[in-house]
């Protein structure tokens, strides 16, 4: 496995994804949060294992690198659209969609 070390609290593991280090945790993943309203105290209550530190560097780094994870988020979101449109309608699409509108 190969990783490169971003800052003290960021890698990029091997698939190319920044991480926070010691961790599974992306950094989409807390940017995400933090985009629904979170607050980085909330996002360390929701995941106690990352010192606010760690939270605090995940989204300095996205700040640092926006347009690369708006790019990643949206290729994430066109998965998500693409999976639902294979499975068909169901309560759970409908849900998410209901969600993203109130955006």
């Amino acid at each position: 496995m190969s990783v490169a070390t971003i800052n003290n609290h960021i890698i990029m593991n091997d698939e190319g994804v920044p991480t926070v280090r010691g961790t599974r945790t992306k950094v989409v993943q807390i940017v995400l949060d933090a985009k629904n309203g979170w607050s980085a105290e909330y996002i360390h209550e929701q995941y106690p294992y990352l010192s606010l530190a760690q939270i605090h560097s995940a989204l300095a780094y996205y700040y640092d690198h926006r347009d690369e994870i708006e790019e990643d988020i949206a290729r994430r979101e066109r998965l998500v659209d693409e999976i639902f449109r294979e499975l068909g309608p169901s309560e759970l699409r409908k849900r998410v969609l209901e969600r993203r509108g109130s955006e």
